[in-house]
């Protein structure tokens, strides 16, 4: 169960990852996330001190978080037990709420636990934790890929700090490096081994914030090496085609997403390729994007471009006759022009607005001028009676009001000044002003 108990034994196997046998044992080794453990920030003080409370490490794959843990399970005098959610079931749940129990019964000993991949819990799993936390039974501290807001139930947050580590600069990353190649116990340093800067940059740069990576594709490259020598070719193709941080069920498939409709809506064709990009190299299904391509010409575009959606739907079916990788091209297309479009979420206000008032005033009657009236019965209780056909009228426009009487003269949409709708204003107006003439004229 105790993770950190043999890590020392761990690492020394020759046959173990370089990832995991470079995990940093103290403060002093630990690279990265200046903002928690620099010299006076909270978190390295409250280590130093034994005085770590619960907490719950929220940051991307390979920022450190499981090796924080290592450094404090190195520096604390408690009780330290590693819990991993993908490999616990209710069982050695007890078992581990027991072992903490026994601890400060027997040996007055606190205990930290240490659940790595905490979002894994469920809610009930989660609740079990809740009341040895509160009588201090243990000390609990939480690691997660996925926003806490969202996978940790609300009682165990309210009782955890959350601390929030950032993906590694691409400084870090070459520190690291540089540390793995010089190591000769854990590391590289005991082969005759040697990297050019611009391979190791090349491998800091493309490891995207996470040291797992940066440490693996170093790694690769040094069993890919001609005569112990790693040039940026070997790096390049250590790394072959890296993965991108893009889980298509957690939180950064909606944050990528997020910014590419913020940025087409924001007229930023550049930004919008450039998450558009980030979508594809991930792996994203081109079909949803090109879905929300079609909303977002409706509800950030509408009418002031009434072609935005004639061009996003044709994408959707363009993309459907010619799949990848030409379909990247039409998915292009579509994405600068609705990005570059004038904006306008007057229709979308409008629909909104009018939903609001049906809940409001329920079915009100519609006038009886534009009933349908195709029964003699009808026609005698007025149904139809005095309708205008508006192809009967200079410029196709009647003076009738279509509105229930309660909502006469109420406006649900607004166009814009700008785009077509700016067209559909001006036009907007001159048919109001024609009705005021024709009103002053039958008077």
């Amino acid at each position: 169960m105790d993770l950190f108990a043999d890590a020392a034994t761990r690492d020394s196997r020759q046959n173990a990852p370089l990832a995991e046998r470079m995990r940093h044992r103290t403060l002093d080794e630990y690279v990265g996330q200046e903002h928690l453990l620099g010299p006076g920030r909270m978190l390295r003080s409250l280590i130093e001190d034994d005085q770590v409370p619960s907490l719950i490490l929220w940051g991307p794959p390979g920022s450190g978080k499981t090796t924080l843990a290592q450094v404090i399970a190195n520096a604390t005098k408690a009780h330290f037990i590693f819990f991993s959610a993908i490999l616990t079931g209710v069982k050695e749940i007890r078992e581990v709420l027991k072992e903490a129990e026994d601890e400060r019964k027997y040996h007055g000993k606190r205990t930290i636990l240490f659940v790595d991949e905490i979002h894994r819990f469920n809610k009930a799993q989660q609740d079990a934790f809740l009341p040895y936390v509160e009588r201090g039974i243990f000390t609990i501290i939480g690691a997660t890929t996925e926003n806490p807001s969202f996978e940790v139930v609300a009682p165990l947050l309210s009782r955890c700090n959350v601390l929030v580590l950032n993906p590694l600069g691409d400084d870090d990353a070459l520190s690291i490096l540089r540390h793995a190649l010089a190591d000769t116990e854990r590391g590289l340093g005991s082969i005759d081994l040697s990297c050019d800067d611009d391979a190791l940059a090349f491998i800091a740069r493309q490891s995207g914030g996470d040291a797992r990576i940066a440490l693996n594709t170093l790694e690769t490259a040094s069993r890919l090496a001609r005569d112990g020598h790693i040039v940026l070719e070997t790096a390049r193709e250590a790394l072959q085609k890296k993965a991108l941080l893009y889980d298509q069920a957690g939180e950064e498939h909606y944050n990528v997403i997020s910014a590419f409709i913020k940025s087409m809506r924001g007229s930023d064709p550049d930004a919008a390729l450039y998450w558009l990009a980030r979508m594809i190299e991930a792996g994203e299904d081109p079909i949803f994007i090109l879905r929300r391509m079609v909303i977002l010409a409706s509800e950030d575009i509408g009418n002031a471009d009434p072609r935005a959606l004639q061009v996003a739907v044709s994408a959707l079916q363009g993309f459907q006759m010619v799949g990848m990788p030409e379909g990247r091209i039409i998915m292009a297309q579509a994405t600068t022009y609705l990005a570059t479009a004038p904006k306008s979420n007057a229709s979308y206000a409008g629909i909104d607005a009018a939903l609001a008032e049906v809940r409001a005033s329920g079915a009100l009657p519609v006038p009886l001028q534009i009933r349908n009236a195709p029964t003699k019965l009808m026609k005698e209780l007025g149904y139809h009676k005095g309708y205008q056909y508006a192809h009967d009228f200079a410029e196709g426009y009647a003076s009738q009001e279509y509105l229930p009487e309660k909502l006469q003269g109420r406006t649900f949409y607004a166009p814009k000044g700008h785009g077509y709708e700016k067209t559909i204003k001006e036009r907007m107006a001159y048919l109001r002003q024609l009705q005021k003439q024709r009103e002053g004229e039958n008077e």
